[in-house]
């Protein structure tokens, strides 16, 4: 990419994210990537859900209300409904905070005060979706985190697996991201698992005339049903996202889509609207078309709406607010 391109690049930036960049802590703490490498190496060798549970919480964290680590906040009595809290988020995985803090503990001993939570959870994401197989992509830094977290924002902001294909788009068209963005988005489903409470209306009582969503295939919903057997019991039951390499980010996920292997009634809708089939069908056949969108779509997620100067603030803890009277 030749300087002029590149100098229009950041000219089209929101002027808070132009100034941001990757060598952001290269003076003021230089040990920032190793500590960070080192902490999600050891979490993801012990923990193997960790890498799709930092994606989908970085995931939740932008689209909300910017990548801000307003996702980290807990509530306390000043401020009783963080954003966590909310029924979408309560899911989120408990490794991808666990080493979010383990990493801040770290970075707080080398280089006390300097880090913000929401840098630690943008570099994490991507360098554990490189650890699994996924593409690299730069983090600019110099994020601050948030000063304020709300519950209320979370529903108006993020897709669900049960709203027509017309209504997930819009979610992220308001956000500024194209449908080609969503689509290669949406392949971080292809790491990861999905509780059984989330697509078993595709495997029970379907419709009045069908059992199952005909769009499944037949040996996926025998499997849903052995595996999701005694999900009112047990709401921990869930399934990978991608039966065929589940430990492994690839472009499996659009393969299956079309094969009738989505989870999600969302997944399978995107193999046959003509908004998205093209993408889809494009990503199944060509891996690196797939790592390369994939890449881009980070790159704008991670700055979007993002907290700069007295925007916000660099936490001494990630799941609380300096000022804790802070709502």
């Amino acid at each position: 990419m030749g300087f002029p391109i590149l100098f229009l690049l950041f000219l089209s930036l929101p002027f808070s994210s132009a100034k941001l960049n990757v060598d952001y802590y290269k003076e003021t703490c230089p040990e920032f990537p190793k500590i960070v490498m080192e902490n999600i190496f050891t979490k993801q060798s012990t923990s193997p859900a960790t890498a799709p549970g930092i994606l989908r919480l970085f995931f939740h964290d932008c689209i909300t209300d910017g990548c801000d680590g307003s996702i980290l906040i807990s509530s306390n009595a000043y401020n009783p409904h963080a954003e966590r809290d909310a029924d979408l988020n309560l899911s989120l995985s408990g490794d991808a905070f666990d080493v979010i803090v383990k990493i801040k503990n770290a970075l707080e001993l080398s280089c006390p005060g300097i880090v913000s939570c929401s840098d630690i959870v943008a570099q994490a994401t991507r360098d554990l979706v490189k650890m699994v197989g996924g593409p690299f992509y730069p983090v600019r830094l110099g994020r601050k985190d948030s000063l304020e977290s709300s519950s209320a924002k979370v529903a108006e902001s993020l897709p669900t697996a049960d709203m027509t294909m017309d209504k997930i788009i819009e979610k992220f068209t308001k956000k500024n991201f194209t449908v080609k963005e969503m689509v290669a988005l949406t392949g971080a489903h292809t790491i990861g698992f999905t509780h059984c409470k989330e697509f078993i209306n595709r495997i029970y009582k379907f419709s009045n005339t069908s059992d199952v969503d005909p769009s499944m295939h037949p040996k996926l919903v025998a499997g849903l049903k052995s595996v999701c057997q005694n999900y009112t019991t047990d709401p921990s039951m869930a399934a990978f996202n991608d039966m065929r390499t589940p430990g492994k980010f690839d472009n499996a996920y659009y393969s299956n889509v079309k094969n009738g292997l989505g989870l999600l009634s969302s997944d399978s809708m995107l193999a046959v609207d003509p908004r998205t089939k093209p993408f889809v069908d494009v990503y199944a056949k060509d891996q690196q078309a797939f790592f390369k969108d994939f890449a881009d779509a980070m790159v704008k997620l991670s700055v979007f709406d993002v907290k700069t100067g007295k925007q916000g603030e660099v936490r001494t803890r990630c799941d609380q607010f300096n000022n804790l009277n802070t709502a």
